[in-house]
Order: structure tokens, then C-alpha cells, then sequence
């Protein structure tokens, strides 16, 4: 703008209201401020100024990306649509308008992006992945982010998510009384929702008088094919289990398909349970029992903590309440 205001001889205020279209300036003076603005290419951020003027109404809501193509969630994947639906619902119940972005999972840092450049007021990030550290970083610097997760030592940010540990507690007790003994279990934990969820699932075991074996383990990514894989896995390990618990929804479909193909049946031959309870599940072949996540009541909760968190408030994080839904892909 200052260089704008020097090569038309006026003040960067004239500047600032000729390129507003300002009747205060002259039609002459508005007319060559804005063709040196275009040979410029000077452009307003329209978000920095919202922001000066305490109009901006957008929230951004970034979805992590892994860079390996072999292990990357894509945005079609039923729980991301669905929690976005939810965060739309909330927002506009609230009058704000929603950024959609996805970042690199190596540099969850960039997510502070839209908020740094003033086209949000702050950000609601699905999902830690493993880099917790970035995450407190952008906390300590007072970047107003809320993470969809699992709440971890040492944070310093602020997360709403669902009770995993006892997600996975309610899956293994349901299929422990089914009577099965044998109980597999599908997820990377590295990941710190899956973590907790096979936490609660050693948990039930244990609780049961019976210690978790490894080899009914299998870190699969949650792309859907990793039911398929952990399934496979299971067969060339010649490992015996008459349960499986997968910490998705999709995992489990693919996992059923599966063992359809090996010639064995769901529930009778092999129990299955999933995760979230995607709207598919109720559909599916046998239905499949699963963990609801509270989706609506996370798009609210995510939605109240930012916009808090925006307005300088102090938060706290959230822990919500997880169900187990029966059907019969385990009874």
C-alpha cells in the first residue's frame, strides 16, 4: 500500500479508501490507485481485515494427510464425512462459516496456517497422529486450536474426544461374553486413539483372567484394505481366534469380507466388533456391532472450544461417552 501511495503521489489513507470505493476520494484518484494496484498485483487480505474489524466468521477445519499413498485416510472415509457434517451443523448454528484444508501428518504445524495469514479465527484439527509435540507448540504460541483426539501427558492443548479406553473395554467385555476367548484385535497403536482403545481391550482380557497375546495383534493403518491385511496376516501366522475387535468400522467390513472368503462365517465361526458406527454399519452384511462415537455432540463440543478459545476464554478438554451397539455380526 505504501508503495501504491508513493507512486501515485497520495497518502497510503487515500490508498486504504480509494481501493475500498470510498466517495471520500475522487473518481480520478480512485481510478489510478486501482490500476497501479492491479499492475502490483496488490490484493487486500480480506481475512486480516475481518479480523482488525472483528467481523471474520470462518473457522478452519484442517484433516491431516499422510504422504505415504499406501497408508493415507482419504476424505471419502465415512467417519471424516460424518464429523465434518457435524462441525458444518454446528458452525452454521453459530453463524460461522467453515475453511475445509488438509496438511501434511509430518507437519501438523502448517495447520496453523489459515489462522497465521487472518482467514480464521481459529482451528479445529481431526486428529493428533503422532506428532504431539507440534500440536503443544502451536498451543504455546496461542494459536486457538482444538484437536479431535485423545487427551495425552503433558498437553498443552486443548482436545475434545470420545473415551476410548472405554470404547474398547465395552467391545472385548461384549465379545468375552459371547463366550469367545480368542480375541483379535486390528490397529496401529502408534496412533493414540487406537492406543487406548487396545488399552481398554487388554483390560477386558485381563479382567477375564486371560493375558493378551501378541500374535493376535496386527498394526494395520486404517485404510479400509487393512482388515483384508490383518486378516491375512492372522491366516499366515496360523494363529487360532474366534473374535475380532478392529478399531474401525471400515476395517472390520473388509476384515468380515475377509474371512468370508477363507470359508468362515460371521458371528458363528468368528464374533466381529468395529468402531464409530459409521452410518453404513446398520446396512452392512451381517449388521455390524460397533462403538458409537457422540458425532454430534464432538461437533458441538469442538465448535464451543474454538470459538472460546478465539474469544480468549480459558478451556478445558473434553472426554465424551462412548455406546456399544449390538447387531448381529457378533451375536
Amino acid at each position: 500500500m505504501a508503495d501504491i501511495a508513493r507512486l501515485a503521489g497520495v497518502s497510503t489513507s487515500t490508498v486504504s479508501r480509494a481501493l475500498s470505493g470510498s466517495k471520500l476520494v475522487n473518481q480520478e484518484t480512485r481510478d489510478r490507485v486501482m490500476e497501479l494496484a492491479r499492475s502490483l498485483k496488490y490484493t487486500i487480505n480480506i481475512g486480516a481485515q475481518n479480523l482488525r474489524l472483528k467481523q471474520n466468521r470462518t473457522v478452519g477445519v484442517v484433516i491431516p494427510a499422510v504422504s505415504d499413498a499406501h497408508t493415507r485416510q482419504h476424505l471419502t472415509d465415512p467417519f471424516f464425512l460424518g464429523m465434518l457434517g457435524s462441525l458444518a451443523d454446528a458452525l452454521t448454528e453459530q453463524g460461522f462459516d467453515m475453511l475445509l484444508s488438509r496438511v501434511d501428518a509430518d507437519q501438523l504445524d502448517a495447520a496453523a496456517q489459515p489462522y497465521d495469514t487472518g482467514r480464521v479465527i481459529g482451528v479445529i484439527l481431526i486428529g493428533q497422529w503422532r506428532h504431539h509435540d507440534q500440536l503443544n507448540q502451536m498451543a504455546a504460541r496461542g494459536v486457538p486450536i482444538v484437536v479431535w483426539g485423545a487427551q495425552l501427558p503433558q498437553q498443552l492443548y486443548c482436545t475434545v474426544g470420545g473415551d476410548n479406553v472405554a470404547g474398547g473395554l465395552l467391545a472385548t467385555r461384549h465379545l468375552l461374553q459371547q463366550g469367545r476367548r480368542r480375541i483379535a484385535f486390528l490397529g496401529d497403536t502408534n496412533m493414540p486413539e487406537a492406543a487406548m482403545r487396545h488399552q481398554g481391550y487388554c483390560q477386558a482380557l485381563e479382567e477375564a483372567g486371560l493375558s493378551p497375546d501378541p500374535a493376535l495383534h496386527v498394526p494395520v493403518s486404517f485404510l479400509p484394505e487393512g482388515g483384508t491385511e490383518g486378516v491375512q496376516e492372522l491366516a499366515r501366522r496360523g494363529v487360532p481366534y474366534d473374535a475380532l475387535f478392529a478399531c474401525s468400522d471400515l476395517l472390520a467390513m473388509t476384515a468380515i469380507n475377509s474371512l468370508r472368503e477363507l470359508g468362515r462365517s460371521v458371528p458363528q465361526d468368528v464374533a466381529v466388533a468395529g468402531y464409530d458406527d459409521i452410518e453404513l454399519s446398520t446396512y452392512f452384511h451381517p449388521p455390524l456391532t460397533t462403538v458409537r462415537q457422540p458425532m454430534a455432540d464432538a461437533g458441538r463440543a469442538l465448535v464451543a472450544t474454538v470459538l472460546d478459545l478465539a474469544e480468549g476464554r480459558s478451556v478445558t478438554s473434553q472426554q465424551l461417552p462412548t455406546e456399544l451397539i449390538i447387531r448381529a455380526s457378533s451375536v
